[in-house]
């Protein structure tokens, strides 16, 4: 795409400065750009934000020719810090692991796989394949219990005092943030999303009486960080620890490899590792005495980088639900999401929105409203029609550098689709049926036409739709209430049935149901809304609800006629 067509957007103008940073600090390699996420727990959408971001920005740089490469950072060498509520398979005895790496402790019961740490990461990767991330993933418990951290360790521990000195500038500010950000919650949620972040909370390796160590071992016998570093030597590298189970050992640092710096000291050495130029970091990172802000110190200071460019993103929420923690239980994950939305969709809501912008991501009937949204662009798209910044974001939802991702060959509005599923309880045949009647010069011939926008409608209808809402089609006339119209009612619904016919089609049924409340009060069919004209068809179609279904609102009632039939439609309403 054309610069000219990119430049009101935000991605862009992200990667012109990431571009030229990089070339000024390491000119001629790929650029690099990081991402990191820790699977103590399901990792939501909001953690999708913290892929998404640079990722936007790596494929920019990758659309422009610009070698670039998109580090995702898997901290599974963290500890188990709590038991996450709501997580299926897992109850209190888990917290016996509490302390230990997350690669070290069981999966939830029933998982394939091999830990804790991979059965998170697992839909989180296969929904970043469906949705075309490219990145590369850096297990940290690799990182660290092969060595390659090992010199980065070393220095950091002859260095310990200076880096504590820079800590120490920030200990008292950052507990005053997390108190303040906590007495400042207004419910759970946002409460688990402040002491959950790990940014304020984190240990720094705080100073005890055998002085400041970064580092901590995980204790030999019971696999836990419970553990005080008691003494170290720098020349020979000896370290001695105890732990709260009452083990001691001793050991050679320049040898041992069960152990990791502390978090705050851990990003920024990752940062100058790495080569790290663009990692953007949560609103909860970027508190006085955060570890984004301490990193920013300790990279330049101690460990000769540079801190990447790394823009504040704000929360991502659900609708009817609070900002989001992995603490808590029942957050929606990537992968659900992807059941009921195409990875086209969800990748726009994250690219239409700057990374500072709060937004939420609709499971209830919301998505309707977003489906319609996404469809009017990508209209306006085609029409060349649509804003720059409006071009720029639809382009990066439908295809990465790599090329278009899959899409819906026909895509019919998606609540077309969800409520002729809700009518037909997904019965295929009767779906096809309905489907082909929507355009009769021009039908759907094949439901794989309408695959898989079909497939999302119909799990959305299947998993977030309460029973109560469901559409149930009468089986049988309601006769109470046909006796009881009056003369004007039966005269609106004769109008009706005398049309059906010919007007058998979407655009036609539309047009028949508006215009039968017209042609009563004496209108021309094409006749401007009046409020007393919109009062008498909310009138007629309520009626037609508590006909059809047995209440006074429903599916939008063309399809609704589609899907019922033409021959039950009359029995329905005594025709």
């Amino acid at each position: 795409m054309a610069q000219t067509t990119m430049e009101t957007d935000w991605v862009s103008r992200l990667a012109d400065e990431v571009i030229a940073e990089a070339e000024r600090r390491a000119p001629g390699k790929p650029v690099v750009c990081a991402s990191g996420l820790s699977p103590s727990g399901p990792i939501h959408l909001g953690n999708l934000r913290e892929v998404m971001v640079p990722h936007l920005v790596a494929d920019e740089i990758k659309r422009r020719g610009v070698p670039c490469v998109h580090l995702v950072s898997w901290d599974d060498y963290d500890r188990f810090r709590k038991v996450p509520a709501g997580v299926p398979g897992v109850d209190e005895s888990w917290q016996e692991h509490i302390g230990r790496p997350l690669t070290s402790v069981p999966a939830p019961a029933g998982s394939p796989y091999a830990n804790w740490a991979e059965h998170f990461k697992a839909p989180l990767k296969a929904a970043l394949d469906e949705m075309g991330i490219e990145v590369r993933g850096i297990s940290q418990t690799e990182q660290y219990t092969s060595g390659a951290y090992r010199e980065q360790i070393l220095f950091a521990m002859r260095e310990r005092r200076r880096i504590d000195a820079v800590l120490e500038r920030y200990r008292t500010k950052g507990k005053a943030s997390q108190d303040a950000a906590v007495a400042a919650s207004e419910d759970e949620a946002e409460l688990a999303a402040v002491e959950g972040s790990g940014a304020a909370t984190e240990d720094d390796g705080g100073s005890g009486s055998a002085g400041y160590y970064p580092y901590k071992p995980y204790c030999a016998v019971c696999g836990r960080d419970t553990t005080t570093v008691t003494d170290y030597d720098d020349e020979t590298t000896e370290l001695r620890y105890d732990c709260a189970c009452g083990h001691q050992e001793s050991v050679k640092l320049s040898e041992f490899n069960r152990g990791k710096l502390v978090w705050k000291v851990d990003w920024p050495m990752r940062w100058a590792y790495e080569g790290v130029v663009f990692e953007p970091a949560g609103v909860d990172h970027h508190s006085p005495g955060s570890s984004w802000v301490v990193g920013g110190q300790l990279v330049s200071e101690i460990f000769g980088g540079k801190q990447p460019i790394g823009p504040m993103y704000a929360f991502v929420g659900i609708s009817g639900m609070a900002k989001m923690s992995s603490s808590r239980g029942g957050v929606p994950i990537p992968s659900e999401a992807l059941q009921i939305m195409e990875a086209p969709l969800l990748r726009w809501l994250y690219a239409r929105r700057r990374p500072n912008q709060a937004f939420k991501i609709a499971f209830d009937s919301e998505i309707q409203r977003t489906y319609d949204e996404f469809d009017a662009l990508t209209r306006r798209v085609a029409a060349g029609t649509a804003q720059p910044a409006d071009v720029a974001a639809h382009h990066r939802a439908v295809g990465t550098a790599a090329g278009e991702l899959p899409k819906t060959a026909r895509p019919l509005p998606y609540r077309m689709l969800a409520s002729v599923v809700d009518v037909t309880t997904g019965d295929e045949e009767q779906t096809l049926r309905i489907l082909s009647e929507v355009d009769p010069d021009n039908p759907v011939r094949s439901l794989d036409e309408v695959r898989p926008r079909l497939d999302r409608a119909t799990r959305w209808v299947e998993t977030q739709v309460p029973a109560e809402q469901r559409t149930w089609v009468r089986s049988e006339p309601d006769t109470e209430l046909l006796d009881s119209l009056d003369e004007e009612q039966r005269a609106s619904l004769a109008l009706l049935l005398e049309g059906l016919d010919d007007q058998w089609s979407l655009d036609g049924l539309t047009a028949l149901l508006y215009g039968v409340p017209k042609l009563r009060a004496g209108l021309p069919a094409d006749a401007k809304p009046t409020p007393e004209l919109k009062l008498a068809q909310r009138s007629f179609f309520a009626l037609l609800y508590r006909l059809l279904i047995g209440r006074e609102t429903g599916p939008r009632l063309p399809t609704l006629l589609l899907a019922v039939g033409a021959d039950r439609i009359r029995r329905l309403l005594g025709g």
